[in-house]
């Protein structure tokens, strides 16, 4: 007897649409858990309360923030010193072109 087994279904969040959508959180820093190399190659899109920026450090969708460079501050250990910005986040693959699919909540 075979009895086809089926892993149950969990609910997807809305930022995880497809294989073409960047993750939800990603870093700059290579020393940053959430640093992915072969996927920052590829290009990542940030729209920011409405406005592409192109000086983001580090972005969460799910928790509406990014991270931006302080101007040309240090801290101690010589790494920019950043700023935590509250807000929507959009998030798209460049090298797909105009039509990409955005990731957002």
């Amino acid at each position: 007897m075979t009895e086809e087994a089926s892993a149950p279904e969990s609910a997807a969040p809305a930022t995880t649409a497809g294989p073409d959508v960047p993750p939800d959180r990603l870093a700059i820093n290579p020393r940053s858990p959430y640093f992915d190399a072969e996927k920052l190659r590829r290009g990542i899109g940030i729209r920011f309360k409405g406005t592409v920026r192109r000086n983001v450090e580090e972005y969460s969708i799910s928790e509406g923030w990014v991270r931006v460079q302080a101007g040309k501050t240090m801290d101690r250990k010589g790494n920019p010193l950043t700023l935590k910005l509250s807000g929507p986040v959009e998030a798209w693959y460049e090298d797909l072109g105009d039509d990409a699919p955005v990731a957002k909540i």
